[in-house]
Parts: C-alpha cells; structure tokens; sequence
C-alpha cells in the first residue's frame, strides 16, 4: 500500500470520526476486520490491499492525533478560512484538510509540500473546483504561518 493510498483512508476514516459518530479507535478497530476491505473493494482500489507495518502505523497516528488535536485543528481551519464558519465547509474537504494539517505537524517523513499536493489532489477527487481552490488557498496560508520549511 502507498502513503497516497493510506492518507486517503486516514481521510476517510476521520470523516467517519467527526461526521458519523465513532471514535478514532472504533474506526481503527473496523478498520482490522477481514470484512472491511472486501466489502469496500468494488468501490475503490485505495481498499484492494490491506495496511500493514509502516502504513498502518501512518493510520493510527494519524486518525488518533486528528481525534486528539481536533480543536486545534479547527481552530486553524476557521483562522485561514477567512469569513466562513467551520459548518459551511464541505465535510470531506474538512476532513481532508484535518488530516494534513496534522501531517505537517507531526509526521516527520511527510514534507509539507507533499502533503498539501496530495490534499489538493484528494479534494479534486470528491468536490468540484471551487472547493479544491479553497482548500489549497487555506492550506497555503497554514504552511506558510504554521509550518515554516
């Protein structure tokens, strides 16, 4: 499995932590299941091969520092996302924007450049344009204040 594959899990995994009511720890634990990824196959390749090792470690990092860190987070989603409240942002950019403000942070193998073009990438995926724009105007303001290089 890639770190590309493996973000966007953790995004998918975050989304379900804040807009679906689990814990990031029902959400790992669902994650380990022998169901989960089957069931999940026919929708997307990012679940046709299993986390281990180094990817799932990034997973359980990642998903349980965004349940730690949440506030925080948010908080420098709502300062950089000038004049707009945090419930009007799309849930799936949040989600993505969460999980790579705490890449930038903390995990120290991931370059902020990287993690910001996969972000990007990712939210072209599932929003139109205009998001995509927003959140790349957001996270370039975040690195630039928050994660001198």
């Amino acid at each position: 499995m890639t770190r590309s594959n493996a973000r966007e899990i953790a995004c998918h995994l975050v989304y379900e932590v804040n807009f679906g009511y689990l814990t990031a720890g029902e959400a790992l634990q669902a994650l380990l299941d022998e169901t989960y990824y089957p069931s999940l196959q026919s929708e997307t390749d990012i679940y046709a091969e299993k986390p281990t090792g180094k990817q799932l470690e990034y997973l359980n990092s990642v998903v349980l520092g965004v349940q730690a860190e949440q506030e925080t987070l948010d908080g420098y989603i709502s300062k950089f996302a000038v004049g707009w409240h945090l419930d009007r942002i799309s849930k799936v950019a949040r989600a993505i924007m969460l999980v790579c403000m705490y890449e930038c942070l903390h995990v120290e193998d991931a370059p902020v450049s990287a993690a910001i073009n996969e972000a990007v990438e990712l939210t072209r995926k599932y929003e139109d344009e205009d998001v995509v724009s927003f959140v790349n105007g957001i996270l370039g303001a975040f690195a630039r204040e928050v994660c001198p290089q």
